[in-house]
């Protein structure tokens, strides 16, 4: 079990998706102990890193946000490789690709290969959410309702730690009983696997839909990182190519279970190499 003391866990690669900083609903706190407890060679940010279409309604960047920026930009000096793919909410940064800002690569896409030599196609996904793509005025009011959940979300886990419960999403309790999510999710991510054998892949490693999941469909093994606004999870390589989807809320819970015994543990997701 670690405890706060112990080396950070040393990955080949990390996948983090849908930090939406600059938003209320981003986990800052939660992503900054991650950071801090991990190690990689590579490092992807996997789109919406940034929401630019909340900032353009009313600036909100706290000390965490920029301390997450921070975190990112000292991983670069010290020798990791960061490359960021741009979503919808980041679109912006699309007008950038193939450059670099504080040595964080801006690209489209990537193909990623693996210690074991599989290759993975990393994107964001929103290219095939046809709400964003054919009608974008529908995502923006999407995303306010969505924003209105968030915030109910913060109020809540806020008066949880007062009263000393651990991190509980609303919204992904509520998007997971959702039958209209649940089809759309199921939609989503056969469109995406799809295109991981179009471009010849063996699979696939998105995020866009805030919902971890890791699973073969039809011989595509499609990872998605999930998001830190409500899951709080990330997609880790280890040193042998295994996969992992790590949940840290979870591994929060773990440590608080280190230093208070009898309380319940976490639980992480691996695919077999």
């Amino acid at each position: 079990m670690e405890t706060e003391h112990e080396a950070p866990r040393r990955y080949r690669s990390i996948w983090l998706s849908d930090l939406h900083l600059g938003t209320r609903g981003c986990q800052a706190d939660m992503l900054l102990d991650f950071l801090k407890h991990t190690e990689s060679e590579y490092l992807y940010l996997v789109g919406d890193i940034v929401d630019g279409w909340r900032l353009k309604k009313g600036w909100y960047w706290p000390q965490a946000h920029n301390d997450v920026v921070q975190k990112v930009l000292r991983r670069v000096r010290k020798g990791t490789k960061v490359f960021l793919i741009p979503g919808n909410h980041d679109e912006v940064f699309r007008d950038f690709i193939g450059l670099q800002f504080g040595g964080v690569t801006i690209l489209e896409d990537a193909v990623h290969t693996t210690a074991d030599g599989r290759r993975f196609l990393v994107l964001h996904g929103d290219l095939f959410d046809a709400v964003v793509k054919y009608a974008k005025w529908l995502a923006y009011v999407g995303d306010s309702a969505y924003t209105v959940l968030l915030t109910l979300n913060t109020w809540l886990n806020a008066a949880r730690r007062r009263f000393g419960f651990q991190y509980w999403s609303l919204s992904a309790y509520l998007k997971n009983r959702t039958k209209k999510a649940v089809e759309f999710i199921g939609n989503y991510e056969q469109a995406l696997a799809d295109e991981a054998k179009r471009r010849q892949v063996d699979g696939i490693i998105c995020g866009h839909i805030h919902h971890a999941e890791m699973r073969d469909m039809g011989g595509v093994l499609y990872c998605n990182d999930g998001d830190w606004v409500e899951s709080c999870t990330a997609l880790v390589e280890h040193a042998d190519g295994t996969l992992e989807i790590i949940h840290w809320a979870d591994e929060v819970r773990k440590r608080a279970a280190a230093r208070q015994p009898g309380q319940p543990g976490g639980t992480t997701q691996k695919a077999a190499a």
